[in-house]
């Protein structure tokens, strides 16, 4: 099929095509394996400032081809702001990496019944300190949270706090 578009002087079409079907080899890839390495997967730590506080993380990890995918889904009606990542990263041996995370962290667990709630009264400074000894150099972790939605919302919060009392204060 490639060889009858360059034929057709529709080389730029098959280019393209090859160039999709090259990307797909290389998701192909990848899926096997994660099907063959069972224990490889994406580290994250993540937290939401908006329902817990700046003192408290979870440490987890997916094996989803979009691991985005998971932190979105964390973040869904249950709580009221979404969760900002502080490290998300791909490791061969992530079931070990985020062991060895919630060993160190145990004393710091929220939930001390049900283990599998990942949450734990920690900053995510004091998980980076201890992720870069358990996994090595990180490419990237970002310490402070945006927390976007929450941040303005306690602006809209202040700013209709102000018109109140303005406002009150022009009764009489």
């Amino acid at each position: 099929m490639l060889q009858s578009l360059v034929e057709q002087g529709r080389a730029d079409e098959a280019d393209e095509i090859r160039s999709q079907l090259e990307g797909l080899d290389r998701e192909i890839e990848k899926v096997d394996f994660r099907s063959a390495n069972i224990r490889a997967g994406y580290v994250y730590v993540i937290s939401n400032i908006g329902a817990f506080g700046d003192r408290m993380v979870k440490i987890g990890m997916t094996r989803r081809l979009e691991p985005m995918d998971r932190v979105r889904e964390l973040g869904d009606a249950s709580v009221p702001f979404g969760f900002d990542v502080h490290a998300l990263f791909f490791s061969e041996d992530a079931v070990t990496v985020e062991a060895d995370l919630h060993r160190r962290f145990a004393d710091k667990r929220v939930n001390r019944v049900n283990t599998r709630r990942e949450f734990f009264y920690a900053s995510p400074a004091e998980v980076r300190d201890v992720l870069s000894e358990v996994a090595g150099n990180l490419l990237e972790f970002t310490e402070e949270p945006e927390a976007e939605q929450y941040r303005l919302s306690l602006q809209m919060a202040e700013s209709e706090k102000d018109s109140v009392i303005v406002s009150g204060g022009d009764r009489e």
